[in-house]
């Protein structure tokens, strides 16, 4: 097994992200595996894996935007603004006219209320573990920007919309402030991960170096290998390179005759940080 890899998976619906990884970890027994970007236990859709080493890419992948399919209920907003709350307010439903008025609306750099029942830290705790337990909590705005928002259906109660969001988008926020402007009330009843950056559902089954090829983020650097020895500490001294094919990418694949590793450029050294 290698000491680095990365591979997609289409989590289902009904279990949680963490319980999602139970047969990939059972499989690959002390390894770290770890995932860039949770889905709700309600939602289906695209997941990026990390295993062993390639965890230490997980800032790079978590910073990504992604693209949903969402189905939203109008008439109605739960607690956790997913199907799994308990409702908290009823409204009227909203025309299809007034719908496609303030969709566009949400395009763009915008703030953001995220859902309380998340898990974001709010004073140091689990914003949902204090929505859970009654005590209320006052979620901070944040930024973020919607890039495309489409609808694609509406049955008078059910809408399903296509969107593209920044990383810390919240598609149940997201579906409540929709059912607000709209002079409704509303939550997701559905949802679906198509897309994260530039990975999609169709990508699942490529191997690691395929996946890292399409994001763009890494060049070939050659080494010379009379220095293996010395390349083995985890650095590199640019004396050693004999080859960098675009020293302008934040990461790079390194080369000891075969791949080897893949490296960050950081404050001027490239470090390595993981071995395939």
């Amino acid at each position: 097994m290698a000491r680095a890899e990365l591979l997609l998976m289409d989590k289902k619906e009904g279990i949680t992200s963490f319980s999602s990884l139970s047969v990939i970890k059972k499989e690959n027994k002390g390894m770290k595996v770890g995932h860039a970007g949770t889905l709700d236990k309600f939602a289906s859709g695209l997941m990026i894996v990390l295993l062993g080493q390639a965890t230490r890419l997980n800032p790079v992948f978590s910073s990504m935007g992604k693209s949903y399919i969402a189905e939203i209920t109008f008439g109605a907003e739960t607690d956790t603004l997913d199907p799994e709350g308990t409702v908290i307010r009823t409204a009227d439903l909203p025309e299809r006219t007034r719908l496609e008025e303030v969709l566009p609306s949400f395009i763009g750099k915008q703030k953001q209320v995220p859902p309380a029942y998340s898990a974001i830290h709010v004073d140091g705790k689990r914003a949902y573990r204090e929505a859970r337990s009654g005590r209320g909590v006052e979620m901070p705005e944040r930024d973020i920007t919607i890039e495309t928002l489409d609808l694609l259906s509406f049955d008078g109660q059910k809408a399903v919309i296509s969107t593209s969001v920044s990383k810390g988008t919240y598609i149940r926020a997201l579906a409540r402030d929709i059912g607000k402007r709209a002079g409704s009330a509303a939550f997701v009843s559905a949802l679906r991960r198509t897309s994260i950056g530039p990975f999609t559902l169709s990508d699942i089954g490529l191997g690691t170096k395929e996946l890292l090829d399409k994001t763009g983020l890494f060049s070939d650097i050659v080494l010379d290998e009379r220095h293996s020895k010395e390349i083995e500490n985890g650095w590199l001294d640019r004396r050693w390179i004999l080859s960098d094919s675009d020293p302008s990418r934040p990461f790079a694949y390194l080369y000891l005759g075969p791949l080897f590793a893949f490296a960050e450029r950081r404050e001027g050294r490239i470090s390595i940080m993981g071995r395939f």
